[in-house]
C-alpha cells in the first residue's frame, strides 16, 4: 500500500509547549480513517496541524509523497486536503450560494485541471444545500449547516477530506444522512479522515481508526478489531472515557 497521507512523528503544540507528541498515522487513497479520543487528547491540534493553522515544532506531513508540513493554510487546499472544522467557519451573514462560491473559485484556482465532484454531483448529495441557497447561513438548522461546510470542503476538489468533530450537537437523522454521504464519497474515491469522540461512528464507518490519548497515538484498530476492544473495559475507560 502507498499511502496518500502520512503524518510522520509529528510534535506540535503552542507557546512553545507540546499538546501533540511524536503522533504518526497514514491514509491510503479511498480509505476512510478515524482518530478517536476523548476531550483533550490532541486531535483537534492535530486536525490544526494539517489545515496549515498550526506549524510543528517537529515531524512531518507528507501528501502524495510532497513534504506540506511548512506549505501555509490558504495554500493547503493546493497540495489536496480540505478540513472542516469543528464549529464548521462559515460566513454567517452570506447566503449560501455566496459561501459556495468561494470554495469554488478557490478550488479552481488552486487545482486547475483537478475536478472530483461538481457542483450538481454535491447537490444531488446533499439535496437542503440546493433548496437553501439563497438562504444567510445563520438561518439555517445546526444540520443544515454542516451540510453546507462538507459541501464548501468538497467544492475545493480535495483528494482527502478531513472532518472535525463531524456530528457533534447534530440530531441522529442528520447524522445518519451524512455518514451516508461520506460512505459514498468514499465509493468515488475520496480518502477521509475523521476526528470523532464516537466510538460507534468509528466502529461503523472506518476502515482503521487510531485511538488518541494524552497527543500520543496509543492503538491502531481494524476494522474486525473493534469487538476485541470495546470487550476491554479498562481499555475504553482509560482511554476513551466509555
Amino acid at each position: 500500500m502507498n499511502p496518500m497521507l502520512v503524518v510522520d512523528n509529528l510534535r506540535a503544540g503552542y507557546a512553545g509547549v507540546p499538546v501533540v507528541h511524536g503522533a504518526s498515522l497514514h491514509v491510503a487513497r479511498g480509505e476512510i480513517v478515524s482518530i478517536i479520543g476523548a476531550n483533550g487528547a490532541g486531535k483537534s491540534t492535530l486536525v490544526a496541524c494539517l489545515c496549515g493553522l498550526v506549524q510543528p515544532m517537529s515531524g512531518r506531513v507528507m501528501m502524495d509523497g510532497r513534504d506540506v508540513t511548512a506549505v501555509p493554510a490558504h495554500r493547503r487546499q493546493a497540495s489536496g486536503i480540505a478540513v472542516v472544522l469543528e464549529g464548521r467557519h462559515l460566513f454567517p451573514e452570506l447566503s449560501v450560494r455566496d459561501n459556495l462560491a468561494i470554495a469554488e473559485a478557490t478550488g479552481e484556482r488552486q487545482r486547475r485541471g483537478h475536478r472530483r465532484l461538481t457542483r450538481d454531483e454535491v447537490f444531488e448529495l446533499f439535496p437542503v444545500v440546493r433548496e437553501r441557497l439563497a438562504s444567510p447561513v445563520g438561518l439555517l438548522s445546526g444540520g443544515q449547516q454542516q451540510m453546507v461546510a462538507i459541501a464548501r470542503a468538497l467544492l475545493l476538489q480535495p483528494d482527502l477530506l478531513v472532518l472535525d468533530e463531524l456530528t457533534t450537537g447534530l440530531a441522529p437523522i442528520v447524522v445518519k444522512d451524512i455518514l451516508n454521504v461520506l460512505t459514498r464519497l468514499r465509493d468515488r474515491g475520496l480518502s477521509l479522515l475523521l476526528v470523532e469522540q464516537s466510538i460507534r461512528i468509528a466502529a461503523d464507518l472506518s476502515d482503521r481508526s487510531y485511538v488518541m490519548s494524552v497527543g500520543r497515538m496509543v492503538h491502531e484498530v481494524g476494522a474486525d478489531d473493534w469487538p476485541r476492544l470495546l470487550a476491554d473495559d479498562a481499555l475504553v475507560k482509560a482511554y476513551l472515557h466509555g
